[in-house]
């Protein structure tokens, strides 16, 4: 009962919270533009609490997983002064874009700071060379700094591997600092192929998602299924012995056994082979200085931030599905699961930053959508009809709650 009543707490706290400053965004920038709003409210449904300002009424409401801040001509038009409609196109895009706007600077102050106090910061100084690999075929030595790949500057270990991994295994130039002084070299980074399924396990070996057109969904693995075996040695929920047992070398066709519902499933899988590319070193890590702390910080942060956007480029190029999506439930589910009030805070950013990317989205009934009727606008120098403008967000408002529902559903099967 008390791990369910801290688990219950955790959620409502970052969830409320990332809520109360997405509408604290909207209401500060309406009242700098003298945009006079009605009620500000953090929840839905039966009203808890509520005081009434000079011109806005606050108010809590019993649902805490929501919220809203109303402003006068917001939904239906009105000449009155200081409302919504009739303000100018920049104010009203400004106080539309305010929420998310604070959602993403929040996420990533949060970020930086987590790094700036807890990160462990790789340089792109040499510690040493694998044996095997181009590195020492180049006779790199402990001390050279990296310096470019390909004219691309190379500060940290991501940098590295990114680099690396973009030549597809190709001769690249890099560029490096021995004491001072600059050599270049001519290479062709160490290829090491692995095993790709394009199944994700969790921490108790659950398939929480499965990739399109991956070998696990072409040869029968399904989302939420539990696997049991593999080529007939029980796992037992081991993530690490289910990882190397496919990974392992001198077998192609791995035979899984599965939980599906209240069934054994076996399923023949035979995964593809990805290749990765390695320079072959090990990196040093930084000296504990501020000044280190901040650079390295500012690095993981842009990084944390890039992630963001790919994981959003995935979804719209069709690399990841619509039911690897989570929604309420799911994000619920992660943030109850959270260890430690680092995950705890990890989890803030990200769901910040997340938040504040989709809320920009232009898809009518979010706040994206909302700029871009205004741009339209603006295009047009005349606003759009009323009717019009509410049936793209009738619209839009139902495309979401379906795309809610869809989710929701797919959020219950992972957790059961």
């Amino acid at each position: 009962m008390i791990s369910f009543l801290i688990s219950a707490l955790k959620i409502i706290c970052l969830l409320g919270f990332l809520i109360l400053i997405h509408e604290a965004g909207h209401l500060l920038v309406a009242k700098l533009c003298k945009v006079k709003v009605n009620e500000f409210a953090i929840g839905f449904g039966p009203t808890i609490f509520q005081k009434q300002g000079k011109e806005t009424k606050y108010a809590i409401r019993l649902v805490p997983l929501g919220g809203f801040c109303s402003m006068e001509g917001e939904e239906q038009r009105s000449e009155t002064k200081g409302s919504f409609s009739e303000a100018s196109i920049p104010k009203r895009l400004a106080i539309v874009v305010a929420g998310a706007t604070v959602n993403i600077l929040f996420g990533l102050i949060v970020y930086f700071t987590l790094m700036a106090f807890t990160g462990n910061y790789i340089t792109n100084v040499v510690d040493s060379t694998i044996e095997g690999y181009v590195a020492q075929e180049i006779e790199l030595q402990r001390g050279d700094k990296l310096v470019e790949i390909e004219g691309h500057k190379i500060k940290n270990q991501y940098d590295l591997k990114t680099f690396l991994n973009k030549s597809e295994g190709r001769q690249i130039h890099l560029k490096i600092d021995r004491q001072g002084e600059v050599k270049e070299y001519t290479i062709q980074p160490t290829e090491v192929q692995n095993k790709y399924t394009g199944m994700y396990l969790d921490e108790t070996c659950k398939i929480v998602t499965v990739e399109k057109e991956s070998p696990a969904e072409k040869q029968g693995v399904k989302a939420n299924d539990t696997l049991l075996e593999i080529n007939h040695e029980a796992i037992e929920g081991n993530l690490e012995k289910a990882i190397q047992k496919i990974q392992q070398k001198g077998q192609g066709t791995i035979l899984l056994t599965v939980a599906r519902g209240n069934q054994k499933v076996d399923i023949e899988l035979t995964p593809s082979y990805v290749s990765s590319y390695y320079l072959g070193v090990t990196l040093q890590p930084a000296e504990e200085t501020f000044i280190n702390h901040i650079q390295y910080a500012t690095m993981e942060t842009k990084t944390f931030a890039l992630s963001i956007m790919d994981n959003l480029k995935q979804l719209f190029t069709g690399k990841v599905g619509v039911d690897q999506m989570m929604g309420p439930v799911g994000i619920s589910e992660v943030v109850a699961k959270t260890d430690g009030f680092q995950e705890f805070i990890y989890m803030l950013a990200l769901i910040s930053l997340s938040l504040g990317v989709t809320n920009l989205l232009p898809i009518p009934a979010l706040d994206g959508g909302k700029v871009l009727i205004l741009l339209i606008e603006a295009i047009r120098r005349k606003p759009l009809k009323q009717e019009t403008e509410i049936n793209i967000q009738l619209l839009g408002f139902s495309i979401l709650i379906a795309l809610s529902i869809y989710i929701t559903y797919h959020d219950i099967l992972r957790i059961f």
